[in-house]
C-alpha cells in the first residue's frame, strides 16, 4: 500500500448527503477482485449519458476537476453496502482523501486499508472547505497527515484528528498484510520453534 504523508491538490465540491457505495460503484462493476481499473467505473451513474458520453454537468467531469485527489463531501458519506469496490474505485481514480461531517462506519474502516485517509469534521468546517473547492482549478488545498492540518487556499488551517494506529499505518503504507510482515522474524522464530519442539509435524 502506497504512503500517505501529505498531499496538495485540487478538491472536487460534492455536497450531496448520504452518498452510498452503489453511487461510488454500481453493483455491475463488483464482478472484478483486482483492484485497479474501476476508476473509470466510479460514479459511473451521475458521471456518464445514457449513450456513455461525459455528463457534463458532473464535478469529476468539469475541467477544473478533472486531476482531483480530494472530495469535499456530505455528511454520511459512503453508507449503503459494505463493498471494498467503493475505496478501490477511488483510488483507481486519484482520490487519496475524502473530507465529510460523517462517513459510514465500514466504508471508513476501508478507507485506511487501502490507504485513503478519511477526515471527519464539523459541519462549518466542512463548509468553509467546500467553498475554497467550489473555487475549482484556483483554489487547492494541502492535507498533511504527519501535522494533521488542512492548509485552506487564505493560509489558514484546520486541525483534524485520527486514530494514532491508523495514522501509523498511512504514513507507512502499511495495510493488514503489511502489519504481519512488520511480525515476520517474531513469526520465523515461532515456526522454527514449533519445528524443533514438534518433529511430527
Amino acid at each position: 500500500m502506497e504512503a500517505f504523508k501529505t498531499i496538495t491538490a485540487v478538491a472536487a465540491p460534492m455536497p450531496l448527503i448520504n452518498i452510498d457505495t452503489d453511487m461510488i460503484i454500481p453493483k455491475q462493476y463488483l464482478k472484478t477482485i483486482k483492484r485497479t481499473g474501476l476508476g473509470t467505473a466510479l460514479f459511473s451513474e451521475m458521471r456518464y449519458l445514457d449513450d456513455g458520453a461525459d455528463n457534463p454537468d458532473f464535478v469529476l467531469n468539469k475541467e477544473a476537476y478533472k486531476a482531483a485527489k480530494i472530495i469535499v463531501a456530505g455528511d454520511n458519506f459512503g453508507c449503503g453496502s459494505s463493498r471494498e469496490h467503493a475505496p478501490w474505485a477511488l483510488l483507481d481514480f486519484g482520490i487519496k482523501c475524502v473530507i465529510a461531517p460523517s462517513f459510514a462506519d465500514i466504508f471508513y474502516n476501508n478507507c485506511f486499508k487501502n490507504g485513503i485517509l478519511p477526515i471527519s469534521l464539523p459541519q462549518d468546517q466542512v463548509d468553509l472547505l467546500m467553498a475554497d473547492a467550489e473555487n475549482g482549478s484556483n483554489s487547492t488545498l494541502t492535507v498533511d497527515l504527519e501535522k494533521q492540518e488542512i492548509s485552506r487556499p487564505d493560509g489558514s488551517s484546520i486541525p483534524f484528528d485520527i486514530d494514532p494506529f491508523r495514522k501509523h499505518c498511512l504514513l507507512n503504507g502499511l495495510d493488514d498484510i503489511g502489519l504481519t510482515f512488520e511480525k515476520v522474524d517474531s513469526i520465523d522464530s515461532y515456526e522454527q520453534k514449533i519445528k524443533q519442539e514438534r518433529t511430527w509435524l
